[in-house]
């Protein structure tokens, strides 16, 4: 026999032997309801207190490698595939048992609200920023903190917007396509000829230079009676004000420090005399007028008419051009459209579409200091008879006739704040 043939005869049993084991191997599963691992899913261990990142699921199989990548965000309330893994050894036991479960239900993607606010209001810092925290002496102001804290909660924070209006305003994109006070649109030229006039636009040298800045915004709220904070108000680089709130008389609970007091022309300090020296006066517009108005306070005009506002305005600052700023209006857009959830109603000042002035300053506060902190915020509606403002005896009652405020959303924005360590409320009134 020749030795081709010893061969074949030798492979051929063989060949046949092979077949009919295979044959019997893929009855056998088949008859069992088994098949093969295909995959191995990544186990990833849940902490509550953590927020819960991206997770990727390798799946093997003989011929390929596949990786998936889930990261979209979930609406609250919308149900999502999957459940979160409990515990990483429970996993571990469950896959080295052989209980594979089907890798898109290994884990929960991260659940955030309309807003774009994660559910997970307790989310931790990155282990880098934990480290640098962690390794301050105590008491050391932290840089970037609360926009670090921020974009733990809103991931779609983005830090850089200057606090005030410069000479290089029209091309701020994000203002220029909004009338005010959402934006700038029609007021170039206006603008122009206020910003040639202050030629500043900086909080000023000292503070402007600090590598790390602490601010807290006083509110006016009558929950600030009584408190004795003024010291420790005081003590912050940046104490922002807001409209007409008097500190002469009140020092003890609200400080005698001004930085910068923000106002709009009813809102304005109306006698000359009641103005702190060494403060900035910063103008926020809610509508055309108002930079009308302030053109003639820069440049010292007397004003004609008044026809247009809702109050009686103030008929001169006592401050110089160079004392003077612009509010950069994208605080109040962000504020209502992004962190609120006011209604657009196409861009232009309506019914329940503008947030307080308070929180536009928190907002600004976010965006151009390192650690915020707030005082006199807080409306108690359950106790209408309590003082609304620390000043005045104007009750709570009254903010029921707002048309243009939604306090109970604003609230809302402004206890995920605090509840994330955001800011801090030295009050606690929010």
């Amino acid at each position: 026999m020749k030795p081709a043939h010893k061969l074949l005869f030798v492979l051929c049993p063989m060949l046949v032997l092979g077949f009919i084991y295979y044959s019997s191997w893929k009855l056998h599963l088949h008859v069992w309801g088994q098949k093969p691992q295909e995959y191995f899913s990544s186990v990833v261990p849940y902490n509550s207190n953590k927020a819960v990142e991206p997770t990727v699921n390798i799946m093997l199989t003989s011929h390929t490698t596949k990786h998936t990548v889930s990261q979209e965000p979930v609406l609250e309330g919308a149900v999502s595939g999957g459940r979160v893994v409990g515990s990483g050894t429970a996993s571990l036991q469950r896959v080295h048992s052989g209980q594979h479960e089907n890798p898109s239900n290994n884990f929960r993607r991260p659940v955030f609200d309309k807003q774009g606010f994660t559910a997970n209001l307790d989310a931790k810092l990155p282990p880098d920023l934990v480290y640098k925290y962690g390794n301050l002496s105590d008491g050391a102001c932290k840089p970037g903190y609360a926009a670090a804290k921020m974009t733990a909660i809103y991931p779609k924070f983005s830090k850089p917007a200057s606090m005030f209006l410069d000479r290089n305003f029209k091309r701020l994109a994000k203002v220029s396509n909004y009338l005010p006070p959402f934006g700038l649109k029609t007021q170039d030229r206006i603008i122009d000829d206020i910003l040639t006039a202050t030629k500043v636009y900086g909080l000023g040298p000292n503070l402007d230079s600090l590598s790390c800045k602490r601010c807290i915004v006083v509110g006016n709220g009558g929950i600030l009676s009584n408190k004795s904070l003024g010291s420790r108000i005081d003590e912050y680089d940046v104490v922002v004000r807001l409209n007409e709130a008097p500190v002469s008389g009140y020092t003890r609970d609200v400080g005698s420090k001004t930085t910068l007091r923000i106002t709009y022309p009813e809102g304005a300090i109306q006698k000359p005399e009641r103005y702190e020296k060494d403060s900035l006066f910063v103008f926020s517009a809610f509508k055309p007028l108002d930079f009308k108005w302030l053109r003639q306070m820069v440049f010292k005009e007397k004003l004609q008419k008044t026809d247009g506002f809702w109050k009686s305005v103030a008929h001169k600052v006592p401050r110089e051009p160079s004392e003077i700023r612009i509010l950069n209006p994208y605080f109040i857009q962000e504020a209502a459209f992004q962190f609120i959830g006011l209604p657009l109603n196409n861009g232009l000042m309506g019914k329940g579409n503008i947030p307080t002035l308070g929180t536009v300053a928190i907002t600004m506060a976010l965006h151009n200091c390192d650690e915020v902190a707030v005082a006199g915020f807080g409306y108690d509606m359950n106790k209408p008879h309590a003082p609304l403002h620390y000043y005045e005896t104007v009750k709570m009652s009254a903010i029921k006739e707002s048309w243009t405020h939604n306090i109970s959303k604003e609230k809302e924005f402004l206890r995920k704040l605090v509840k994330a360590k955001v800011i801090t409320d030295l009050t606690n009134g929010i």
